[in-house]
């Protein structure tokens, strides 16, 4: 029951963020940008295990990890003022977060 609870939840938010978007891109960027990926998951896994260590755990490594998710973000806007399709510059910009990720994680090791 508690994996369809997880699903229900979670999916309605992301139906609700791109049905806002289709009337205010403003209010929908605002609603993406907030973490609830991040708070659904922290709450997630202390509804699962209690455990407020592996909570902060998490926390912690999402912190670190947004900085190459950035890079997704500066890249897609650029492509697609540049006049590249869509499809294309939605695969270069996951393809430079991806790198970007690769680094982080070579770094952090």
């Amino acid at each position: 029951m508690r994996i369809l609870i997880k699903y229900a939840v979670t999916s309605a938010l992301i139906v609700a963020i791109s049905e806002a978007a289709k009337r205010s891109s403003w209010l929908a960027a605002i609603l993406a940008s907030l973490p609830l990926t991040s708070i659904l998951a922290l709450c997630w896994l202390y509804w699962d295990t209690g455990s407020t260590e592996k909570v902060a755990e998490l926390s912690t490594g999402i912190l670190w990890a947004v900085f190459p998710s950035l890079l997704f973000f500066v890249a897609l806007p650029f492509l697609l003022k540049s006049g590249m399709h869509f499809g294309w510059a939605m695969l270069l910009a996951c393809a430079t977060m991806s790198g970007a990720y690769g680094v982080f994680t070579w770094v952090t090791r």
